[in-house]
């Protein structure tokens, strides 16, 4: 239903304002406003449009009666017609498990719709002066990241007798296998890739596990994407133009688009401007979901990380469409495409996206900023409704404008944030950093050799044929399904990409992971790069602006390491188990158990439960330095200790603006007589 909430003005208008004078029982109940219940400002915010949080009596009674023309809540009504509210409408579908989302309240988000030439602010100050309504968004336009794309219009001539795939243009993609060659980039360096190679040894993806790119229309029947493609089989086998799932959606077959509202995915939007400039869309999309899941070992095109074996076998991809031509959709509207994806069956979020927020803390963002996209990713990271993982994770670009702060709301501590490496191993010139950062992955960096623009260090993966050159003001099209990008937005997938190849390796092995468990894997499952950040290095724009980094800068704070597929597929299989002799101190060395060792992580506290206390006699326990647990077990026996620590700033090293995300890991704690682990582990 588009509108549960449509006012005739005219009626109205004449009705209760005169009420208004008259009649003191019609008069709107002020109350003295709360400093957050306003939540961000009136720049840059949409005209005609806020989101409002009312009360559950409120809210009821809005669900409760179709297309109104008074909500039978005299204060509002009142509000409404002196503000020329036109329409109010549900931000989330209760058509689908309605009894969760109401226990989280997302019943109580709605948006009010008014003539565009009203302030907006004076509107939400109205608004936010009434007793039933408990805090006021406005509607902010998310517009699409900028990228610079270079066609790849050939396939590479021959391949490497040690490449898993059949892929032709699999040797250039040094994300994932990076042999040091100069030709793809002048300062390649061996092994700075996510070691692809040999995670694909154990897992190369599973169709049961389901990632909705939440971006730009993916073309689903580019040739290298369209068998890896997420259907919605009821939508498929229906009739055209019919609700067939009762979803609330239409002809949603591969996914939703959110401007539309429908599933009319579009990826070649064409849009001018008044100068004749191209701005419509990029194929950023595609992009993202090929390196995802582009199809492996069909001897077309590229390769991805989790896209199968060539026997049908690669994860899906769900589009959840956000972005079309250049234009965004409100912060709303993205709020109920992520609702989408968990309501169809999504585990993993995949979001190149963010809004650059300066200095906000993760208490206030959820207090001040954003709240409708707390409301709506909190859901799919605790109730997605998939088949393979207990919730789901979300995953966020950092963003490009090397910033020493990631793009909200990934920088929000209870989500995943990727910031940048080009293929030599180190920070590309773009990368946001430090603060809410959580892991680095290849989003690629182009450069120049010999006055001439050398690609082969950004990220190749899928685009749209059809779609217009924006670097030749859209007079000629790409003419070829690949191409080159870079970005935290390539970045972002690949991490995306590695979530869901461990994902994929568990549902292979019967093993069912709790969100949790996968947070910890992923941010477990990197490499050390802070031991090559010294000195500085030169980037280039990709117009072929010179510049250096200072590398010092970003030691410590590009997030935890860089993600590795095969530290990710490997700690898939079982505990973390600790053999702990009787009556002697047992240690946890918290980097022992993280990559290789080398990454410096600082235990954040840790957890005992008197139980498991009382069950192994532990009577002695506490930490040693700032990385290691020690522990006396005087009693035989099984528990289970849980330590937590930060993937990127700790808040207390860094101040309290915006820290990395809190890891939990569980232990198995295996005491007995004997600590030798050869007879009993």
């Amino acid at each position: 239903m588009r509108t549960l909430y449509n006012i005739v003005l005219a009626v109205l208008c004449g009705a209760l304002v005169v009420s208004c004078v008259q009649d003191p029982e019609f008069e709107p109940t002020p109350t003295n406003k709360p400093v957050n219940k306003i939540i961000g400002n009136a720049d840059g915010a949409l005209s005609g449009e806020l989101i409002i949080y009312v009360d559950d009596a409120t809210a009821d009674a809005w669900h409760s009666i179709a297309e109104p023309t008074r909500s039978g809540i005299v204060a509002l009504d009142a509000v409404a017609a002196e503000m020329g509210v036109e329409s109010l409408r549900p931000v989330f579908n209760m058509a689908i498990n309605a009894d969760k989302k109401r226990e989280r309240g997302m019943h109580r988000w709605f948006v009010v719709e008014f003539e565009e030439d009203t302030p907006v602010e004076s509107v939400a100050q109205r608004y936010a002066a009434m007793t039933e309504v408990e805090r006021v968004e406005y509607a902010m336009k998310f517009v699409r990241p900028e990228v610079n794309v270079v066609p790849m219009e050939s396939h590479p001539a021959t391949r490497s007798d040690s490449e898993s795939f059949n892929d032709p243009m699999l040797p250039l993609q040094w994300g994932l296998h990076n042999e040091g060659s100069s030709t793809i980039f002048s300062t390649a360096y061996a092994g700075a890739d996510i070691n692809a190679y040999e995670a694909w040894k154990y897992a190369t993806g599973n169709p049961k596990v389901v990632v909705a790119v939440v971006d730009e229309g993916v073309k689903y029947t580019h040739p290298d994407l369209a068998a890896n493609m997420w259907t919605n089989t009821a939508e498929l086998n229906g009739a055209e133009g019919v609700d067939d799932d009762g979803n609330g959606y239409v002809d949603d077959i591969y996914g939703l688009n959110t401007i539309e509202q429908n599933g009319n995915i579009s990826w070649n939007n064409r849009r001018y401007d008044s100068e004749g400039n191209y701005i419509g869309d990029v194929g950023h999309g595609t992009h993202v979901a090929g390196i995802i899941a582009a199809v492996n070992n069909n001897g077309e095109g590229i390769s991805s990380i989790a896209g199968g074996s060539g026997n049908g076998d690669g994860v899906r991809i769900m589009s959840v469409q956000i972005f079309q031509e250049n234009t965004g959709v409100a912060n709303e509207r993205i709020a109920a495409g992520i609702e989408y994806a968990a309501d169809m069956g999504a585990a993993i979020l995949q979001c190149s996206w963010g809004q650059s927020v300066m200095w906000i803390s993760d208490e206030g963002y959820e207090a001040n900023t954003g709240s409708i996209y707390i409301a709506a990713i909190k859901y799919f990271v605790e109730c997605s409704d998939n088949e393979v993982m207990d919730g789901g994770v979300a995953i966020f670009a950092a963003g490009n404008e090397s910033l020493m702060y990631a793009c909200y709301p990934g920088a929000y501590n209870e989500f995943i944030s990727v910031t940048a490496i080009a293929a030599d191993g180190l920070p590309t010139g773009y990368t946001n950093y430090h603060h809410g950062c959580n892991i680095a992955a290849p989003g690629g960096d182009y450069e120049y050799v010999d006055g001439l623009l050398n690609p082969n260090g950004a990220i190749l993966s899928t685009v749209p044929s059809e779609t217009p050159d924006v670097y030749n003001n859209g007079k000629t099209t790409y003419g070829a399904d690949y191409a080159y990008m870079s970005g935290t937005s390539m970045a972002c997938p690949y991490v995306s990409g590695v979530a869901a190849l461990a994902l994929s390796s568990a549902v292979d092995h019967g093993i069912r992971l709790t969100n949790d468990d996968l947070y910890d894997i992923i941010c477990s499952s990197v490499n050390d790069i802070n031991h090559r950040l010294y000195g500085s290095k030169t980037v280039y724009t990709y117009s072929g602006k010179v510049s250096e980094i200072v590398l010092d800068d970003y030691r410590g704070k590009m997030g935890i390491g860089m993600v590795d597929a095969l530290y990710a597929v490997s700690r898939v299989y079982g505990h973390h188990t600790i053999a702990a002799q009787l009556n002697k101190t047992t240690y946890i060395n918290i980097n022992d158990t993280i990559s290789d060792g080398k990454l410096g992580v600082e235990i954040l506290d840790y957890e005992i439960s008197e139980d498991v206390k009382k069950r192994l006699g532990i009577d002695k326990q506490g930490l040693f330095g700032k990385s290691e647990l020690y522990f006396v077990c005087t009693k035989p026996g099984l528990g289970t200790i849980t330590i937590r620590y930060y993937a990127g700033c700790p808040p207390e090293k860094y101040g309290p603006d915006m820290s990395g995300k809190i890891i939990e890991r569980e232990y198995l704690i295996i005491a007995r007589e004997d600590n030798d682990r050869g007879g009993w582990l």
